[in-house]
């Protein structure tokens, strides 16, 4: 199965049933199908080949939803660009991965300016939209692709070419992009469809970005169970409960800074009868979060996953063990190993930390253009294949973790996050959540900052709860009772709201550099 078949498949099936929705637009499985292949064979009159590149510059709307499938229904490989960044971080995607077409609207477009001429690789930008575009490069209505027709796309795949590139960013330097397979895309559609329980009458809000594995997630699960996805763009997180209770949503997810918010708020009586389940990623759930979720929404079964764009999907923690374990990460999803190793590739004793390395048909071809920093991520799995002389190539996710003596594994902390302080690794996570159990914060984030004789210092930046203003002698009283001496933060930053990342999640990196100097000797 190749990632078009997902909405080509259900068309046959049921050709009726609602796909996909975005405010009044709503378009069957049919008319998405029919739309896809023409789209797609417009893209190879504009000369796509074989991996060719299209990015789409879109909020979400159906025709974002139209351009992405049929870039890989004609052969092509799909770029979805969030659109949130800006001219500089969009002209970085299309020149590192040398995009052949642009999708995008007139605003966008007129944004991009002198980027597009930085981008000698572009043949083509097809514009969404009825606004006449304020820009000299050469543009095609997106109206005129759509309506022209043409047979479907005849160019041959198979399920291991490349499908997709998600840009992620890392721990330092520009976005880097992630290549995923046909394969990989459908059979995370797959995996989380049967863990999820997904059926046809399913309803799921796409909140995230589609630049997001997560949110794209959201399509490629609705689809492959023949369900519907409805579009939203929301600016408050009231938004998302209204379009929840209005659209009769029967599954949500979301990233931890937004169920944070979101279980701050009143859920109407009426999702009740609907709402099924909940997701989340990118990220531990705080306790509090988890427990005011469970007392608004106590029908919907609450799924704490975890996952990274190399291999999408690793673990999920079933409802039924949430009381049990709720700190936990789960265990494995269908068709995923994950192991808990040493540096040497041995396995990890029951409790003992090791980094996660995720082995299976989810793992993704590596970063685009980029040997060195795939050879340092996907390499050998740690247990081969007996008699097999062609190495499997995992994910070494350098996330550390431990697993218990019933194999349920709990995040200790990535690399990129670990704050080294007075000779000790220090988990953000575990400061964060003594921060959350006091009640006094909205959001909090733990990071590290250069300090002349600790390494590095602790820092913790906490928004208050509505209302109020932060306590930081509370907040440090409680860090000092919970915590060991060289876990309490050095400084708690009051501050409005923290800044996020495109994918919504709180952006540690620019917390720390917003702080870089703080602890500078005179």
């Amino acid at each position: 199965m190749l990632l078009a078949d997902l909405i080509f498949d259900t068309a046959e099936r049921t050709p009726d049933a609602e796909a996909v929705r975005h405010q009044d637009n709503a378009q069957t499985y049919a008319a998405l199908a029919n739309q896809v292949r023409a789209v797609a064979a417009g893209y190879q009159r504009l000369r796509l080949e074989r991996h060719d590149r299209v990015a789409v510059y879109l909020e979400k709307r159906v025709e974002t939803v139209v351009a992405l499938f049929a870039a890989a229904a004609a052969g092509g490989v799909y770029v979805p660009v969030n659109p949130q960044l800006k001219p500089e971080q969009v002209g970085h995607i299309l020149r590192d991965c040398s995009v052949r077409i642009l999708v995008t609207s007139p605003e966008r477009l007129a944004a991009l300016g002198a980027e597009l001429a930085a981008c000698p690789d572009l043949r083509s930008v097809v514009v969404v939209g009825d606004a006449t575009p304020d820009t000299s490069f050469d543009t095609t209505r997106w109206n005129a692709l759509l309506e022209s027709g043409g047979s479907s796309p005849t160019r041959r795949c198979i399920d291991a070419d490349m499908a997709a590139i998600l840009y992620t960013s890392g721990s330092t330097g520009k976005p880097k992009g992630v290549v995923l397979s046909h394969r990989n895309v459908v059979a995370g559609a797959q995996s989380v469809a049967q863990y999820l329980e997904n059926r046809a009458s399913d309803r799921l809000l796409a909140v995230l970005p589609f630049s997001f594995d997560y949110g794209f997630s959201q399509m490629t699960t609705a689809f492959y169970r023949g369900a519907c996805v409805v579009l939203i763009n929301y600016l408050l997180p009231r938004d998302v409960v209204t379009a929840v209770a209005q659209q009769r949503i029967t599954g949500l997810a979301a990233v931890p800074p937004l169920w944070i918010q979101l279980a701050q708020l009143d859920w109407p009586g009426s999702v009740h009868d609907h709402l099924r389940y909940l997701t989340n990623s990118g990220g531990a759930m705080p306790r509090t979060a988890i427990e005011g979720l469970r007392r608004k929404l106590p029908r919907a079964r609450l799924f704490l996953m975890y996952g990274l764009t190399e291999a999408f999907r690793s673990t999920y923690l079933p409802p039924s063990e949430l009381d049990r374990r709720p700190d936990s990460m789960g265990k494995a999803v269908p068709n995923a190993d994950i192991l808990v190793v040493r540096p040497d590739g041995s396995p990890c004793a029951p409790g003992e930390p090791g980094e996660l390395v995720h082995r299976g048909a989810l793992v993704g071809l590596g970063y685009w253009n980029d040997p060195e920093k795939t050879a340092e991520r996907y390499r050998p799995a740690p247990q081969q294949l007996a008699g097999i002389a062609r190495p499997e190539i995992a994910v070494w996710s350098g996330d550390t973790v431990r697993m218990d003596d019933e194999g349920f594994l709990y995040f200790i902390g990535r690399k990129d996050d670990m704050i080294k302080t007075s000779g000790y690794r220090v988990s953000p996570t575990e400061i964060e959540e003594v921060i959350y159990a006091t009640g006094l914060v909205a959001e909090a984030a733990a990071f590290g900052v250069a300090h002349p004789t600790l390494g590095q210092a602790i820092v913790v930046a906490a928004a208050p709860i509505q209302g109020g203003a932060l306590d930081q002698a509370a907040l440090t009283a409680a860090c000092k009772k919970h915590l060991p001496a060289f876990m309490v933060p050095l400084l708690i930053q009051s501050r409005t709201a923290l800044p996020r990342n495109p994918n919504g999640k709180i952006d540690r990196k620019r917390l720390a550099q917003e702080c870089d100097g703080c602890f500078e000797q005179n």
